[in-house]
């Protein structure tokens, strides 16, 4: 599922030389946390700051407004460990803005809370570099990644493109006359890949952002865009439909009953994927990394996780330790690449 499109929050960043920025946010993103975070889930914090047992409460942060991807997960996450007695008290605070950035300042200041997880991924990780956010993962501490999402590259069903290879003929000839679409910033990095696969300056291409995959499927169906990536999940239904005509999966290797070659069949060398992980605040000693971790792998190996995972179409993928600090900074460094390329 598409994540909110960053851009479309108010920019109420404080003026004045970045190092004092950086300063005032760190203060005003501790008063939020302690007011946003402790009112919904005051037993979590208490908890926590006395250093009781991570079984005893948790709070799940959502970097976004109910019902979208992060939302999704934290709830689904909640229902694991709850029907599983994993964590006895579990409690889902929803904080969206900025592209999940103002949850993620938040959270840098919970230092030492161990009885809070933030959930994020490849939107979160994009917005710290678009924005160039005080708050970054390495202000957290990154547990694990979950799971994984694939975009699919879509036009209508009344378009002449029958295949990959036509939708990139017609978009070489001329970048800019050829708009695309998507749900929010982690589809736009897609079609920037696609155009750096392709042999087009991403600088070039003219993107329509919409606001969520409903949006982006409605600007493809009247026209606006002639093409788009969005979720796999977002689109499905418009595939099978007959509505849109499904010209890619954006995967590394085609998946099981998914029937959509992936864009690495066609000769397009990408693969960025919407992957889902989950971060504590920082301060964290090795101990408490562990059982949080452990905590985090024991909900994912659970009948509830199985099932949503079939329901949103996730493909399960776990990172952590060492391979996720290694991942997460090549996964930066490939996004820094991408904005660099889109002049942004």
């Amino acid at each position: 599922m598409t994540e909110p499109t960053p851009s479309s929050v108010p920019d109420h960043t404080p003026t004045g030389p970045p190092a004092r920025r950086r300063w005032i946010g760190r203060v005003l993103g501790g008063a939020v946390a302690v007011s946003a975070i402790a009112i919904a889930s005051y037993g979590s914090i208490t908890s926590a700051s006395a250093g009781d047992d991570i079984h005893a409460s948790m709070t799940i942060i959502a970097p976004a407004a109910a019902g979208g991807g992060w939302d999704g997960v934290a709830r689904e996450l909640q229902q694991a460990q709850k029907a599983n007695g994993l964590v006895n008290n579990v409690q889902v605070v929803n904080m969206p803005g900025a592209g999940g950035t103002i949850a993620l300042g938040n959270v840098s200041v919970l230092n030492g809370q161990a009885n809070n997880l933030l959930v994020g991924g490849t939107g979160l990780l994009a917005a710290t570099v678009q924005f160039d956010s005080a708050a970054t993962l390495d202000d957290v501490t990154p547990l694990a990644v979950m799971v994984e999402e694939y975009d699919v590259i879509v036009v209508p069903a009344s378009s002449p493109f029958q295949t990959l290879d036509d939708l990139v003929a017609a978009w070489k000839a001329d970048p800019r006359a050829l708009p695309w679409t998507g749900g929010g910033s982690f589809d736009q990095l897609v079609v920037a890949e696609l155009a750096l696969a392709a042999g087009i300056p991403p600088v070039e291409m003219t993107y329509i952002s919409s606001d969520g995959g409903g949006e982006a499927i409605q600007a493809l169906l009247n026209g606006t865009a002639r093409a788009a990536a969005g979720g796999y999940p977002d689109n499905i239904d418009q595939i099978e439909s007959g509505r849109l005509r499904a010209l890619a999966l954006v995967a590394s290797e085609p998946l099981d009953g998914i029937d959509i070659p992936t864009a690495v069949e066609q000769g397009y060398d990408m693969g960025l994927t919407n992957w889902r992980m989950l971060a504590a605040p920082s301060g964290l000693d090795d101990e408490q990394v562990a059982g949080l971790t452990d905590l985090v792998l024991d909900s994912t190996a659970t009948p509830e996780w199985a099932d949503a995972r079939a329901r949103y179409h996730w493909t399960e993928r776990i990172i952590t330790g060492d391979d996720l600090t290694e991942f997460l900074a090549e996964e930066r460094t490939r996004i820094e690449r991408l904005y660099e390329e889109m002049g942004l």
